[in-house]
């Protein structure tokens, strides 16, 4: 193939679609302002008129990124003012968010150090708005918004999962929560944890495959629990490294057993395979 005909094919592709896409790295920024703007700000950004100047700043980005999939400046004006009215609510449902991880983890002593110093925290602001987004029907952006947080935190939540109040995310890294997921109120959950699909069919797209988490449940590091279908009962504890692919009532406990084996003079009793 010649370059010419190679150019060709590109720019034919990229013409094919229609739809035009947000800027990544103004995304990227624009979630970072929000964040300053909602819990860390400055010294300059104290007084009323400096906060409201901020504000408007955000604002304008935003809309200045919906912009690039909207063309219609009643949709832009729509979307940005709708989501901009949710912002007090989101705000205290994330002031919740935060408390409760003060309360549940003994290494937090105060809330500036979960607000700075948590990416838990970082990842759930950033789902909780991107959540918002996913209602209104906004779906590029979220994506754009989650895998940012994706990439700072290595928390993954989809932004059309559903999530209650006083969310407590430990630690974090490698939590999955998938697209159809469903966690109640006063859940808590550690590293390493997949709330997942059981299949992955394309023609199952529309359905619910995640499992829903009832109110008050803990989720202990490495565990995975799959499907639609499943359902953890209200005040349940899973244990570290438990595989879940079916429903367990209010209140159980499931936890994977280890073995305590003592070695005897034989160090190898059993065959052993090396792949190199």
């Amino acid at each position: 193939m010649t370059e010419t005909i190679f150019i060709n094919d590109v720019i034919t592709n990229k013409m094919k679609g229609t739809q035009q896409f947000p800027d990544k790295v103004v995304a990227e920024f624009f979630i970072d302002e929000v964040f300053r703007f909602l819990f860390i700000g400055s010294s300059a950004d104290r007084s009323n008129i400096a906060a409201l100047e901020k504000y408007n700043q955000i604002k304008n980005t935003f809309a200045s990124l919906v912009s690039e999939t909207l063309r219609e400046e009643s949709e832009i004006k729509q979307h940005t003012t709708e989501f901009f009215y949710r912002i007090p609510s989101i705000y205290k449902a994330l002031l919740q968010d935060a408390e409760a991880i003060l309360a549940f983890d003994p290494a937090a002593r105060n809330i500036s150090e979960v607000v700075v110093a948590y990416p838990g925290f970082y990842a759930t602001v950033v789902y909780r708005l991107s959540h918002q987004l996913w209602k209104q029907g906004v779906q590029l952006l979220p994506r754009l918004f989650s895998e940012y947080a994706h990439s700072k935190t290595g928390i993954d939540i989809h932004p059309a999962a559903k999530i209650g109040t006083d969310f407590a995310i430990d630690h974090g890294t490698g939590v999955v929560v998938g697209e159809t997921t469903v966690i109640g109120d006063h859940v808590k959950i550690y590293q390493g944890v997949t709330l997942g699909a059981l299949n992955v069919a394309k023609s199952l797209a529309s359905s619910k495959r995640h499992p829903t988490i009832e109110d008050e449940v803990v989720i202990y590091s490495g565990a995975t629990i799959l499907g639609g279908e499943t359902v953890i009962g209200k005040g349940s504890i899973i244990g570290g490294n438990v595989w879940l692919t079916y429903s367990v009532p209010q209140n159980s406990v499931v936890y994977h057993k280890s073995e305590i084996k003592i070695k005897d003079k034989d160090p190898f009793p059993e065959p052993l395979n090396f792949i190199i």
